[in-house]
């Protein structure tokens, strides 16, 4: 048997008001330091209580409780507080800012703006094209 249920055990057959002193006034051969460790160790429930029973308890209402827990909007303070402040930033400086905070991997940037392609234009003209003909392939 193991340790713990034979203390149980006699910790039943005790008649209640006749055991030995609460471990906090317990002095043994280690003197304060043993009664500090029994006063820290949790102690053992009685056998008689019960802590499942409803004794002592306010029964609340389903009611009000699902009114405390319900949602708030907040919308309309949150809009009002965002209105009440007109101050806008310096557009440079908000960039500036924008840019600091980024961070510097390749998933972070913006993407960069590609630069327009100019369409593709011959610098030679029809004219040019018929001398070119009749000078290399003879046609006339």
């Amino acid at each position: 048997m193991s340790a713990s249920l034979l203390r149980r055990g006699l910790e039943l057959l005790e008649v209640p008001g006749q055991g030995k002193a609460p471990p906090g006034l317990q002095r043994g051969r280690n003197g304060l330091r043993e009664a500090g460790a029994a006063r820290r160790r949790k102690r053992a429930p009685e056998p008689g209580r019960n802590g499942a029973t409803v004794k002592g308890r306010v029964v609340k209402s389903a009611i009000e409780e699902y009114h405390k827990k319900k949602a708030v909007n907040h919308l309309r303070e949150n809009l009002q507080y965002m209105l009440k402040g007109r101050l806008v930033a310096n557009r440079a400086v908000t960039e500036k800012v924008l840019a600091q905070n980024r961070g510097r991997k390749a998933k972070d940037q913006p993407p960069k703006k590609a630069a327009k392609k100019k369409p593709e234009g011959t610098v030679f003209t029809e004219e040019d094209f018929r001398k070119f003909e009749r000078e290399y392939f003879g046609i006339p």
